[in-house]
């Protein structure tokens, strides 16, 4: 049963057949029978068919919401027994917001040296990925805005706020500057973070709030590839403090401070709310709470 309802939440994210049963490892027709025989077993039509996928059926909905429960509630399972006979092990598959990478190794690497058997999988996404990929089973947990757009239920653990700093090279007409305010921005050209990532959004309700329409030449999803330009000369980036510290070591480039006129926004460790977590979940859990009170200090 528990296969079953595993091929039926891959079915569910991936909206075709093919790329369910290609990302679950097995045949179309190993799939296309495994979800024939769940629907036989539950009595219900859970797909509407023709000659392609066609969605789910209202029934279909509910046995999904049932399905991330059960498949959930038994992998937890699994994973307390394992914990009971041995030490904290396992993959833990952790999705971040790109702004955040340098502070999750952070995490990672205190966790790793308390637990040497758990392995860490780290994907930069999205805040509005991480939500979707710790509903469908694809994430164990998450780093992302805790207090900007909704979570919905999660349990959240608060690691530090975000102050904002201005990367330019070291020719750029502020590169002198040790501070600089949002309004003073009007004439820089930007490159800046695609208009997905919601550091983007929350850029960009600063720099409105200022009065500032950005020039943003140069977008990316990636932190990097924003610096490479700034590097040349010709724009400046806004990252924040911690990820332009770690970006802007040995280059060329300064990096300045930007006065807030609001209250700065919360980063945390998300994990789905639930009782008990998995053994490594709540091992987790626990050590971005120390790892914030470090911080805090």
């Amino acid at each position: 049963m528990i296969e079953k309802l595993e091929m039926f939440i891959a079915l569910a994210r991936e909206k075709h057949f093919g790329r369910a049963a290609e990302s679950l490892g097995i045949t179309q027709p190993s799939l296309s029978a495994g979800i024939k025989q769940l629907e036989q077993q539950l009595g219900v039509l859970l797909v509407w068919r023709g000659s392609r996928f066609g969605g789910l059926t209202p029934e279909g909905h509910r046995v999904l919401d049932w399905a991330r429960r059960i498949v959930r509630d038994a992998r937890t399972m699994h994973e307390e027994m394992r914990a009971a006979r041995h030490e904290l092990a396992g993959d833990v598959h952790l999705a971040v917001i790109p702004t955040a990478l340098t502070v999750a190794s952070q995490l990672t690497v205190a966790f790793t040296k308390a637990h040497p058997n758990v392995h860490f999988t780290i994907r930069s996404c999205t805040s509005i990925e991480i939500l979707n990929l710790m509903e469908n089973l694809q994430a164990d947990a998450g780093i992302t805005y805790l207090d900007n757009e909704p979570l919905g239920r999660v349990a959240a653990v608060p690691l530090y706020r975000e102050q904002y700093h201005l990367i330019c090279a070291e020719g750029h007409a502020l590169a002198e500057r040790s501070e600089i305010d949002w309004r003073e921005l009007a004439n820089v050209s930007l490159c800046l973070l695609t208009p997905d990532m919601q550091n983007r959004r929350i850029i960009s309700q600063s720099l409105h709030g200022a009065g500032v329409r950005p020039k943003a030449a140069i977008q990316s999803n990636s932190p990097v590839t924003l610096l490479a330009h700034v590097e040349t000369g010709n724009w400046a980036t806004i990252l924040p403090r911690q990820l332009a510290s770690f970006l802007a070591t040995g280059r060329a480039v300064r990096s300045i401070p930007i006065r807030e006129n609001r209250q700065p926004h919360s980063v945390g460790l998300i994990a789905p709310h639930r009782e008990p977590h998995a053994p490594v979940i709540d091992a987790l859990i626990r050590m971005s709470r120390r790892i914030s009170e470090i911080a805090g200090r």
